[in-house]
């Protein structure tokens, strides 16, 4: 399957980039920002990592340099862009497998720079991540803890342009990791003052690592059923758009500000089921609606029993911070939809103060370190930190389904 063609036809419903107008709008300022500059992208070889650096290349940056904890990921990174037929690779081409919390990452971006721009991706990005109290630890410090380590790190040398990806699920959050990633944003504003900071809040990424949609693809490449849930609607963005987004929201930001796309719940929501139902139809088949897990795992380890069909286990969702809709911003966030054509701006606001910021970190690090710290105890800190927040708590997380 061509899956670039699926999502324009069956997901997105767009033929071209979401972006292309304000590509070719800021196309001049793009290349001032970029071409001859030096690069440093964190998280590179993820979904969305990887996408902003095919998006940054034909811009002709002078030295990139990449940083991701996964070895493999950075390994298929560099034999997928040297394998493309007149991908533009700068010479001095650099990718490390280290954290960016780490004592390595700081020598080599004291070595290494200063940097001209400076583009964070590594997160925890998924729900599930909030299973128990060690999950979230491991969570925050990712989202939250090593995020602000770097910001420290980076006022010793400012770079023009700092991004950092956040997630809509930051805009009135019901689970720990969207909290974690509004943390992560008022952490990040609260050094507005001193470092050109900016973000961006977007849809899920189609067909992106990990994701339910990729997890289509494995399932049927090992005869294993799909599990899907009803009722869930999400918007949705391609992985090249993904990395388009956040190029214009790094490149364009001025401090303080928040990106997302422009996007109508009328035209551009669209549910799990249908995208299961367009997929396996896509692929030639017909649906085989099982009413048990059982049953559809018996279903798929048995193709000739089920000639030209698929099975699928489509569920009610009951598990915790499952949100049914997605949302941009809240109504105390005024964004400009001017400025853009695709794109909206949450202007910068008046940031939480450091004093604040680092209460909650002293609270929540105690926290961890008790050995019997249950997982209410961490929602009332965060909390009592982001009113906003409204934990959904079923006593259930995706681990226990397929």
């Amino acid at each position: 399957m061509d899956q670039n063609k699926f999502i324009k036809e069956h997901i997105t419903n767009r033929k071209e980039s979401l972006l292309k107008t304000d590509l070719e709008t800021n196309q001049v300022q793009l290349q001032q920002e970029i071409t001859g500059s030096n690069i440093l992208v964190i998280g590179g070889a993820g979904s969305i990592g990887s996408a902003f650096i095919k998006a940054l290349l034909p811009y002709r940056p002078a030295r990139l340099v990449v940083a991701d904890i996964n070895e493999n990921g950075l390994t298929e990174l560099v034999r997928d862009l040297r394998s493309t037929p007149g991908q533009y690779i700068p010479e001095t081409f650099l990718t490390y497998p280290v954290n960016f919390g780490d004592p390595v990452f700081a020598k080599l971006f004291r070595r290494l720079g200063p940097f001209d721009a400076v583009a964070n991706f590594a997160a925890h990005k998924h729900v599930r991540s909030e299973k128990d109290a060690f999950s979230i630890e491991a969570m925050f410090d990712n989202n939250v803890f090593r995020a602000k380590g770097l910001l420290d790190l980076l006022t010793e040398n400012p770079p023009r342009h700092f991004f950092c990806v956040s997630t809509d699920k930051a805009a009135n959050p019901v689970n720990l990791m969207g909290a974690s990633k509004k943390l992560m944003e008022e952490v990040i504003l609260s050094y507005a003052g001193e470092l050109p900071v900016s973000t961006a809040r977007f849809a899920n990424v189609a067909f992106s690592n990990g994701s339910l949609l990729a997890g289509f693809q494995e399932r049927i490449s090992r005869n294993q059923p799909l599990s899907v849930p009803r009722g869930i609607s999400r918007y949705f963005v391609s992985p090249a758009e993904s990395g388009e987004l956040c190029l214009l929201a790094c490149m364009l930001g001025r401090p303080g500000e928040i990106f997302f796309p422009k996007l109508d719940p009328a035209a551009n929501l669209v549910d799990f089921e249908t995208i299961a139902r367009r997929y396996i139809a896509a692929l030639g088949m017909e649906v085989i609606d099982c009413r048990t897990e059982e049953e559809a795992r018996r279903l798929a380890a048995d193709p000739a029993a089920r000639p030209g069909k698929y099975p699928v286990c489509f569920f009610d969702s009951d598990t915790s911070g499952e949100k049914p809709y997605e949302e941009f911003h809240t109504p105390e966030e005024t964004p400009d939809l001017s400025r853009l054509h695709a794109l909206g701006v949450i202007p910068a606001k008046q940031p939480k103060s450091r004093e604040a910021i680092e209460s909650l970190f002293i609270r929540l690090k105690a926290l961890f370190a008790e050995e019997d710290i249950d997982k209410a105890r961490i929602i009332e800190a965060v909390s009592d930190f982001i009113p906003e927040f409204a934990h959904l708590e079923t006593g259930r997380n995706l681990d226990s389904r397929m």
